[in-house]
């Protein structure tokens, strides 16, 4: 096989990014065909059909392997230039791919990248993914780095304990004094409140303390923010991150439906196995924020 060049593998990355060969024709300032072309022979060089032709294009398992390769070139060579600019002019911003899950990204997360960002003369892409869904990305090569829920590393990468996120179960006073008159005894059937199709904490919870799934209505809130003040309104009763209910749980304004059995998810740092200035110094700050920010696993 014989090795792919720059050009090549810059144009998958753009490929991938903007979806069809016309916008990765455009952002290289190419056109579609030499696009095409290029692709094509990356493909007849390796073997394998790298991208299925569809809208948007989609990449094949020989694909993902390639494009984190190609995403592993980018890294290094930012890294060479930094290293290289030294202390001249600062350029073109580099590019940083990160998964994390929603509830970590509207509570600790954030905390961790507004002291690298200006530092390291990076852009941050932020993928917002359930935490056991993250590795995904990270297999595809989409991502560089991920919080996940899963201790499982996969090819490539090294994975490291970030610490536990603490939930509490929670809702009003009024909900409670309505649906929940006889305590937990009703949770199975009282209205709740979920994140997406893939949240499972409410349901752990209740096969935990009712001993069965719930049946009620569920109202599907997919933004974190908006997820806890849907329970602070009323809509149902909900598993909140501590940091988004315990100034509400210390003014009354929520009330623990179980304040001694918090849902502790924890959470791992999964990150190419590379060594790379810049994504060495993105991992110290965001384990440096959750060692503050989270319990120790």
């Amino acid at each position: 096989m014989q090795r792919f060049s720059l050009d090549q593998l810059g144009t998958l990355l753009a490929l991938i990014e903007e979806g069809t060969f016309d916008k990765a024709a455009r952002s290289l300032h190419i056109t579609a065909s030499a696009v095409s072309q290029r692709v094509k022979a990356m493909e007849q060089s390796c073997g394998r059909v790298l991208v299925q032709r569809t809208t948007p294009v989609a990449l094949t398992d020989a694909g993902a392997l390639v494009l984190r390769y190609a995403r592993q070139v980018e890294l290094l060579e930012a890294d060479t230039v930094r290293a290289l600019r030294d202390a001249g002019p600062a350029g073109q911003a580099v590019r940083v791919s990160l998964a994390v899950n929603a509830d970590s990204l509207a509570t600790w997360f954030l905390g961790a990248l507004a002291g690298v960002a200006d530092d390291l003369d990076v852009a941050f892409d932020l993928h917002r993914e359930d935490q056991e869904h993250t590795l995904s990305l990270l297999r595809s090569g989409t991502v560089m780095a991920a919080v996940t829920s899963s201790r499982e590393t996969i090819q490539g990468c090294v994975t490291e304990p970030l610490g536990r996120m603490r939930y509490r179960a929670v809702a009003t006073p009024v909900f409670i004094a309505r649906r929940l008159p006889d305590g937990l005894a009703g949770l199975s059937v009282a209205p709740v409140v979920t994140f997406d199709r893939n949240d499972d904490l409410q349901d752990a919870f209740l096969r935990a303390r009712a001993g069965r799934p719930g049946q009620a209505p569920r109202h599907v809130i997919p933004a974190s923010n908006d997820f806890a003040r849907a329970v602070l309104l009323g809509l149902g009763w909900g598993v909140l991150p501590e940091q988004q209910c315990l100034a509400e749980i210390a003014d009354g304004s929520l009330v623990e439906l179980a304040a001694e059995h918090p849902v502790d998810v924890p959470l791992y740092w999964q990150r190419w196995n590379l060594s790379s200035p810049l994504l060495d110094a993105v991992s110290a700050a965001v384990q440096a924020v959750a060692r503050r920010d989270l319990f120790a696993l």
